[in-house]
């Protein structure tokens, strides 16, 4: 147990000692962790924001300047613009899977045949195979799975950005390619 003042970790913090970082963690880690979870909603988002939150702070440390406000108030002020910019890039994803949802359904123009719930697959099966690896898996267990972007971090190991990130960037690569195709008919 550390027994640094609040002042003394501060300025410990902005002269780069590390293990102020450390103390900052324990500090103040479960504060921000559940401030992004309140705001988010979801604990997996709250943990990469608290994580960004730390690696922005202590890569940023030259900004602060303990003289004008303590560590914990620094902090939470980072953490409320990485809550901000997590708000953002997911309503940025839902208007993403939105637009190729209404791009894929205005291929199909009959939905009564039979046969094109099998062209959509053959379709949808060539377009994924078109894509870097990556964002195939991703998109393959979401599609074909069922699986959750949260489900399919965990499954993967890959990082929950990540896995938003390559979705995001395959949904529209296909979105692109399904606006080229249908327009060539």
């Amino acid at each position: 147990m550390s027994t640094r003042s609040d002042e003394e970790l501060g300025q410990g913090f902005a002269d780069g000692d590390e293990s102020c970082l450390n103390e900052a963690y324990r500090r103040w880690g479960a504060l921000i962790f559940t401030v992004a979870t309140k705001r988010l909603g979801d604990t997996e988002e709250a943990k990469d924001v608290t994580q960004q939150v730390f690696v922005g702070a202590w890569r940023g440390r030259k900004s602060y300047d303990p003289q004008r406000g303590s560590l914990k108030t620094w902090l939470m002020g980072i953490t409320h613009k990485k809550v901000a910019d997590a708000l953002i890039r997911r309503s940025r994803h839902q208007r993403d899977i939105e637009a190729v949802t209404v791009a894929g359904a205005a291929e199909v123009t009959r939905q009564d045949a039979p046969t094109d719930s099998v062209v959509d697959f053959v379709v949808l099966a060539d377009e994924l195979d078109r894509l870097p690896q990556h964002q195939r898996t991703v998109l393959e267990m979401t599609f074909y799975e069922d699986l959750t972007q949260a489900q399919i971090a965990q499954r993967t190991g890959l990082p929950l950005g990540t896995v938003k990130s390559n979705t995001r960037r395959g949904l529209m690569r296909m979105k692109k390619r399904l606006e080229v195709d249908g327009g060539a008919h």
